[in-house]
Order: C-alpha cells, then structure tokens, then sequence
C-alpha cells in the first residue's frame, strides 16, 4: 500500500511545491511509482510538470466533489515518470462546497483510497493556508512533511503547524506522524540561517532530515520551462540535492519507526 505525504506549510514561500514536484520526480528516478496530488488552488505543481491548467476537463476540484474519478483525472508527466493529478482554480469552488457536506475532511482519502495500491508514494503538494482542503490531506496523509525555510518566524510558524497536526491525529487521523522537517533555500553564509538551523536539530533532533536544499537558481528556473529541476539542469546542486532527499525518504521508509 502507496504511502502518503502531505507536504504542508502555512507560511508561503518556502518551496512547498518545488519540494513536491522534485521530490517526485527523484523518487521516480529511484524506480518508485508516484502520484503527485495538487491540492493548491493555485495550481503551481500542475503548471510546474508543464501541464496547462486552463486546459484541463477534470481536475481536484471534480474529484472532490464526486463529478469524476480520481484515476480518470491523472495524468502523466511527460518523460518525468510520475503520475500528476493536476488542479486549477475551480479547487477554491470544491473548498467552498465542501464546508457544507458530511464527512468532508474525508474526501481525499475516500477517493485515493482505490487507487492507493497503485503507488509507492502518493505526494500532496496543500495551499499554504490551514483550511479544509489542508484539512483533508492532513486527513489522508500518514505522514507531513514540512519545509522550513531557517529564518526569523519559522519557528513561530512551525509551533502552529505542529499543534494543527496533533489535533488532525487526536481526532480524524490517529496514525498521522511527522515525517520531517526539511530546511529549504538554504544559504549557509547567512548566519541566522545557520542558528535556525542549528535550532530546528537541537529541538527536533532525527525529525529533521540531514539533507539540505540550498538557494539555487537552477531550481527557482525549472517551473518556468514546465519541468523539475532534474529535467532543466541535473548537475544543479538543487536537483541533486531532492535527490539526495528522495533516498534519505527511502532509508527512513526502510528502517521502518
């Protein structure tokens, strides 16, 4: 059975989705058969794999609200080697009409539930905002994968995010665990970088992953040509940093709890 990461942060900005989409794309490189959920209204993971959002019949938002399947709704990323279930700006109407329905924090996990087995990582790139479509990846998810960006509030939000998670796993998901912390647009020559950093391990210890993402401009780049940071430059030290990522996930995964 595929497992599932929410990738969440309520802070912006600090490269939730180009976390999703190069992690995804590594693991795949690994031979691991992936999903990529875009759960953000905003649609960037979408856009990033190079799929035209505004061309899209079935997305999230149809999923969602029972007007389609999720396996009708995927597609594949272009010689990227993973599955994407692409999303648009109709997600912000399927947020909206869930508030009203019974079960609602269950949608997402009802509807990968069949397809679930089909995958050894099913990836949930959420809106960077705590609201019901966050709510039902948290809910379908095993694990939350969080990036942090070492700076001033992190820690701050980080508190919030953390208490969120708890009461997901206390009332609607009690198997849901921290997967881990991944420090993001990393630039060892800031110093504060380097205390938040140095805080996040002494606080968090083996929850934060050893790898690092640096500040790179050939992952900042990627998006804009549709593709992950592997497929634009693959000697980039951003693309062999997720890499890196993906096989610490895979370790982690197989040294089990």
């Amino acid at each position: 059975m595929g497992e599932i990461i929410a990738v969440t942060n309520q802070k912006g900005g600090v490269g939730k989705t180009t976390t999703c989409v190069n992690l995804c794309a590594s693991l795949a490189v690994l031979d691991r058969r992936v999903l990529l959920v875009d759960l953000d209204p905003q649609a960037n993971s979408t856009t990033g794999c190079g799929v035209d959002k505004q061309a899209l019949t079935r997305s999230t938002c149809e999923v969602l609200l029972g007007e389609a399947t999720a396996s009708d709704s995927i597609v594949q990323v272009e010689n990227a080697g993973f599955a994407l279930l692409p999303a648009n700006a109709d997600l912000t109407v399927a947020e909206v009409k869930l508030l009203s329905e019974i079960g609602r924090e269950l949608k997402l996990r009802n509807v990968l539930a069949p397809i679930r087995d089909n995958y050894d990582y099913i990836i949930i790139d959420c809106p960077p905002t705590m609201n019901m479509l966050t709510l039902n990846a948290l809910t379908a998810a095993d694990g939350a994968l969080i990036p942090i960006q070492c700076e001033y509030y992190a820690l701050e939000g980080l508190s919030a995010l953390l208490e969120t998670v708890k009461q997901v796993r206390n009332t609607v998901n009690h198997g849901l665990q921290i997967k881990g912390l991944l420090r993001t647009m990393f630039d060892p020559r800031n110093k504060l970088a380097t205390e938040v950093s140095a805080q996040l391990v002494k606080h968090f210890d083996d929850k934060v992953f050893a790898t690092v993402i640096p500040r790179n401009v050939r992952l900042a780049e990627a998006p804009s040509f549709g593709v992950p940071a592997m497929y634009h430059d693959r000697s980039s030290r951003g693309a062999k940093a997720y890499r890196k990522l993906a096989e610490e996930v895979i370790r982690r995964d197989q040294a089990g709890p």
